[in-house]
């Protein structure tokens, strides 16, 4: 048996005394360090202090006098003396938030925050009274949007309440729908009714943007966009994306997926790609590469955080009234529930199926609603043979011209077999000038189509009849799958017309919709054998028409 070797006998170390003396000096050396690191470190954080209250004093200060007046906080009024505080209650308050979500808001250093849910919250003041955050500074640039001309008048209004009081000077030029603060910092007002609208701002920076009720643009196309104009060359100025909104609306499902989703309410969380869900990131380059670019935070509203509102009653008596869904989404801030979905019996569980490859037999078929401007959507989609539809791919964009389009369709379509059928917005076929049509210009690139049934009243009963269980299989006659995100998010989505309630909101983004629906409405009604799929497969590789403009 191998004896265990005995441990090493420790090494034995006879310094001489001036080592030792040595030795000892340079220990106090480093101790010496450490207490004047430490107090470095103390004096530093009593003089970032000293700032702060100085900051705050000066703020205050300029504010009784009138000669820089701001907008004070909570924070702000701590600082200041006892009967400072009870001066400025008694005189020259002109914005107090309301303890809880509405001083949050205010506070929240996060560049990127939504202030939603219940009406009545006090959201929109709240948005004004953020912007003049950084209004005592000349390169302040700010900017609020709503969605409408009568909505932003609304906004306009409140802001002459407040701004005047709180900036002595402030001059709201009408022409422009600016105001100009008497450091010199701007802010403008306006409204933007269609996507289109953003270009407005091309080539312009803002350090504050703000949009009130956001969910009322059914994409995030706008919030995109206007992000991408924010920014500043003034270190003494962060940056700033601020919203409001209620629940529902058109555009709920993507607020909710971008604010609501990602993390619990009042917690902060790095801000991630809606689409992708990858987490925005500072570039290689920079020396924060890999960290997170920005962080969002989500701020629920309550209609109990408004004592004005509390104390009357009567507003909350009638959010009481309202029906069921108006009621969660008004009175409660209740993200979860729909407002007025065209498809309520839609459900990702039962109809958001998991990709799959597609059986040979199986009938295939194209769809597609052109746009230039607004997006273009082409869905594919296979028939099996019990009749059930399922939609395998999607292609959803803006800007395609009919040739790119054809491209793409082909390099998409590479591996795939003959379409059975493809079916084309009509309009699509409507010449402008002399030049051919976008139906005849992608046909003449090899990608062809035949016009659809528009029928819009029929398309939408026929949808909700695919949607619905098939009562000997218990399964619905319609699949997507999870790959096709937009066709995925219209349908569960897209609202009925409030003028018509046979028809969907054709004010919404409803591109994809449209291609299901000519799919559906289009399709050959009688289902093909194993045997005569392969047959007409066969015959389709074959045949090749003489004039490629024809289509079919």
């Amino acid at each position: 048996m191998n004896e265990v070797p005995p441990p090493k006998p420790k090494r034995q170390y006879n310094y001489s005394i001036a080592t030792k003396a040595r030795m000892a000096a340079q220990k106090k050396l480093r101790q010496a360090k450490r207490t004047a690191e430490n107090k470095k470190k103390q004096v530093k954080a009593q003089r970032d202090k000293i700032r702060y209250i100085e900051s705050g004093l000066k703020k205050i200060e300029g504010t009784l006098n009138g000669k820089n007046p701001s907008v004070l906080t909570e924070n702000d009024l701590k600082i200041a003396p006892k009967a400072v505080k009870e001066q400025i209650n008694q005189e020259n308050v002109i914005f107090k938030p309301n303890e809880g979500p509405q001083t949050d808001f205010l506070a929240s250093p996060e560049r990127d925050v939504l202030y939603g849910g219940a009406a009545g919250g006090g959201k929109s003041y709240a948005l004004l009274a953020d912007l003049l955050r950084y209004a005592h500074l000349p390169d302040h640039r700010a900017l609020l949007i709503r969605r409408t001309l009568d909505e932003l008048t609304e906004l306009i209004d409140k802001s002459k309440q407040l701004y005047p009081k709180a900036f002595p000077g402030a001059v709201f030029k009408e022409s422009k729908s600016m105001w100009i603060f008497p450091s010199g910092a701007t802010a403008w007002f306006s409204y933007l009714d269609r996507d289109k609208d953003v270009t407005r701002y091309q080539g312009q920076a803002f350090n504050w943007i703000g949009i009130d009720e956001i969910t009322h643009y059914p994409t995030p196309f706008v919030w995109e966009y206007l992000r991408s104009r924010l920014r500043t060359t003034n270190q003494e100025i962060k940056p700033y994306m601020r919203c409001t909104a209620n629940p529902g609306g058109l555009g709920g499902w993507w607020v909710k997926k971008m604010y609501i989703d990602p993390a619990p309410p009042h917690e902060t969380f790095a801000a991630r790609d809606i689409d992708s869900g990858e987490i925005y990131k500072w570039p290689e380059r920079h020396e924060k590469a890999g960290q997170p670019l920005f962080q969002r935070k989500f701020i629920p509203a309550r209609l109990t955080d408004n004592p004005y509102l509390m104390q009357d009653g009567q507003y909350e008596a009638m959010l009481r009234s309202l029906p069921e869904v108006e009621r969660k989404r008004l009175l409660e801030g209740d993200w979860e529930v729909a407002e007025g979905a065209a498809f309520p019996e839609f459900s990702r569980s039962l109809h958001v199926i998991e990709p799959f490859e597609i059986p040979i037999g199986w009938q295939r078929m194209r769809s597609g609603d052109y746009g230039y401007a607004s997006p273009s959507c082409i869905l594919w989609g296979c028939i099996d043979f019990d009749g059930n539809i399922y939609i395998y791919r999607e292609l959803y964009g803006s800007g395609y011209t009919g040739d790119v389009l054809a491209r793409l369709i082909l390099e998409m379509e590479r591996n795939d077999p003959p379409m059975m059928m493809s079916i084309l917005d009509t309009s699509c076929w409507n010449k402008v000038g002399l030049g051919p049509s976008i139906a005849e210009t992608m046909i003449r690139n090899g990608v062809r189509w035949v016009p659809a049934d528009r029928d819009r009243v029929s398309g939408k009963v026929e949808v909700h009849r695919r949607l619905a269980l098939n009562e000997r299989t218990v399964e619905p006659r319609l699949k997507v799958f999870s790959t096709c995100t937009n066709l995925i998010r219209t349908l569960a989505s897209i609202p009925t017309s409030k003028t018509n309630p046979e028809d969907v909101d054709t004010k919404a983004d409803d591109h994809a919709y449209d291609a299901l629906r000519y799919m559906i409405m289009t399709r050959q009604s009688n289902q093909p054998t194993l045997n005569t799929a392969l047959r007409r497969i066969k015959d389709r590789v074959q045949y090749e028409p003489s004039d490629a403009t024809f289509g079919y």
